[in-house]
């Protein structure tokens, strides 16, 4: 039809073992059931076992990384290369541990045609974009991947995650609007001690829960907050969160 947009891109990145097919086939669930325009969901992974036929897959991305970084977030910056996959227009990142719980097509209309990021909920002073939902425009910014790639080292010793070094390289960066995405540590967990005696509320208007760090989705469902120390036992709390179950599926 005359006018209508593109087709929608969500892609995400399995490597190693540390999340299961599971994790890719929720979430390949909740993007269809979160999108009503027609929605290209791939999954760059080194593993296809386990993943759903109905799932698009495709090899990881190529980039040199040194070995100790090989299954470490900076291989997200292999998805700024160009051509990709036959990836066109504007193209929706999403971590392979979050839970969408909200429409995900206002995340192709906002601010289109630009790199928008999540503002970091832990530094909200600097300009950082937090990389657990990402959408940017494929074939654009190859200076993020070009200038990774020709000197990693250099890249390495000056950045500290791979956020901090994409948010430095584009001028024109925005951020969602702060509804949108929430952190399930940082923004829905009762502070402590409530955390023991309250389970954390999902808001009506949010579309994405990240889960960084720990407690993982299963956890947080259960009630489980891995610790590795009696310290941490005395504020790493979270009781059971029931509207997990609801979404993540």
């Amino acid at each position: 039809m005359s006018g209508s947009k593109p087709e929608q891109a969500v892609i995400c990145m399995k490597w190693g073992t540390r999340y299961g097919p599971e994790y890719v086939n929720r979430l390949a669930s909740m993007v269809r059931r979160h999108t009503t325009r027609p929605t290209r969901f791939l999954c760059f992974t080194d593993n296809q076992a386990g993943i759903s036929a109905a799932v698009e897959t495709a090899p990881l991305p190529p980039i040199a990384l040194p070995q100790s970084m090989t299954w470490s977030t900076w291989r997200k910056l292999s998805v700024w290369q160009s051509p990709l996959a036959g990836l066109t227009g504007d193209v929706l990142f999403l971590d392979l541990d979050l839970v969408v719980s909200g429409s995900l097509d206002d995340f192709f209309d906002f601010e289109a045609g630009r790199y928008v990021a999540i503002k970091n909920w832990t530094q909200p002073w600097d300009r950082v974009g937090n990389t657990s939902v990402f959408r940017f425009p494929a074939g654009r910014y190859v200076n993020v991947y070009d200038g990774f790639v020709r000197d990693p080292v250099a890249v390495l010793r000056r950045w500290r995650t791979e956020q901090h070094y994409i948010s430095d390289m584009i001028d024109d960066m925005a951020y969602w609007p702060k509804p949108w995405c929430v952190s399930f540590k940082h923004s829905l967990l009762p502070r402590w001690p409530l955390n023991f005696f309250k389970s954390a509320k999902l808001p009506a208007d949010a579309r994405v829960v990240a889960f960084t760090g720990k407690p993982k989705p299963d956890e947080a469902l259960e009630g489980r907050w891995p610790v590795r120390s009696r310290r941490e036992r005395i504020y790493k709390h979270t009781r059971p969160t029931p509207w997990i179950a609801e979404h993540w599926r």
